[in-house]
């Protein structure tokens, strides 16, 4: 090759290659994940970085799916990720072990939490004192079985007459049909479509949620490391605007957050997701304190008491301080924050 022939290969190559931005129009990253696989219920982050809220706010983000609120948690804190959707409650037992470096909750996205029992009507519960003499199915690390002893404190059930069956997570709610097993735990909007898709009607579901029976606990939030926190704190506010900004759009119309969410993961169902969706931001999310208040805070006492409830039932070794949990300087202003 001629010099002039390898001087216009070389301009050539420059000329086809994508350009270089610097890092700070590029956005600045921040890795976020996800405590479960992309469900409609978390699909608000996909709407927002699909919508270019984040963009918006100076922010590059990539949206990761997990493997439950307890490893969301380990990938923030051990560096992995920046900031998640994760449990307040898991929140609670880790910090509850680990006080030297508490993990935050920033923002609130489900006022009620999803746990719950459930059971079918012909197996005679219809009060939560009928649980005792029974069998539940449970997963270990179910979130509503691992608080169960909360919910029996609640509502004056005696656990020690409860028989334990343990189980994996696909085995729940055909166990539950096939009569193995009287109740199960789970999140309502999950176990609810699992036992629908099994041919259950959904007259013959009786659902006892934990909400609805003395226990004030948070549901999932954005979690975030103190680092986070300590450092970017900007980019911690400029996140939760665009997030309130995405749940809005999704409250006067749930199909864009499914639209998404197909966009991200083609082989989901998306009138299954749809479904969940709704019944998530029905039970969760707009709850007459989040219509009054506005949605993401956390109150003091809801958090104090939510505190001394999980650590009683998994007898954690301190009591931790609500500000350990949550940190309500990251939020918007409330009139931002209302959901209609």
């Amino acid at each position: 090759m001629t010099l002039a022939a390898s001087r216009r290969a070389v301009l050539a190559g420059l000329l086809a290659a994508p350009a270089i931005r610097p890092a700070a129009a590029q956005g600045a990253p921040i890795r976020f994940t996800l405590d479960w696989t992309f469900q409609g219920p978390n699909a608000v982050f996909l709407h927002a970085n699909r919508a270019g809220y984040y963009r918006a706010e100076g922010l590059n983000v990539t949206v990761d799916a997990g493997q439950g609120s307890a490893g969301a948690i380990q990938r923030i804190v051990g560096g992995a990720y920046d900031m998640g959707f994760a449990d307040l409650n898991s929140a609670i037992e880790y910090n509850a072990n680990n006080p030297s470096a508490p993990i935050k909750g920033v923002m609130v996205l489900f006022d009620a939490a999803p746990f719950s029992i459930l059971t079918l009507k012909h197996k005679g519960i219809a009060t939560p004192k009928d649980l005792e003499g029974k069998t539940l199915g449970a997963p270990q690390f179910d979130a509503s079985f691992r608080l169960f002893p909360a919910f029996c404190a609640a509502t004056g059930v005696d656990r020690s007459k409860v028989r334990v069956q343990a189980m994996a997570p696909p085995l729940r709610e055909t166990m539950l049909v096939r009569g193995e097993v009287d109740f199960v735990t789970g999140h309502f909007y999950t176990s609810i479509l699992e036992l629908r898709a099994r041919g259950v009607p959904a007259n013959d579901i009786v659902v006892f949620l934990y909400s609805r029976h003395g226990l004030p606990f948070y549901g999932n939030g954005i979690l975030a490391s103190p680092r986070m926190l300590a450092e970017r704190g900007e980019q911690v506010r400029g996140f939760l605007r665009a997030t309130v900004r995405a749940m809005r759009d999704i409250v006067a119309d749930p199909t864009r957050a499914i639209a998404a969410l197909k966009a991200t993961d083609p082989l989901v169902d998306e009138a299954i997701e749809t479904e969940r969706l709704r019944m998530a931001l029905a039970d969760n999310v707009l709850t007459e304190r989040v219509r009054r208040d506005g949605w993401g805070g956390a109150g003091q006492d809801r958090l104090a008491a939510s505190i001394e409830q999980v650590s009683a039932a998994l007898d954690l070794p301190r009591r931790i301080a609500p500000a350990d949990l949550f940190d309500a300087g990251f939020l918007p202003p409330a009139a931002e924050r209302m959901l209609t």
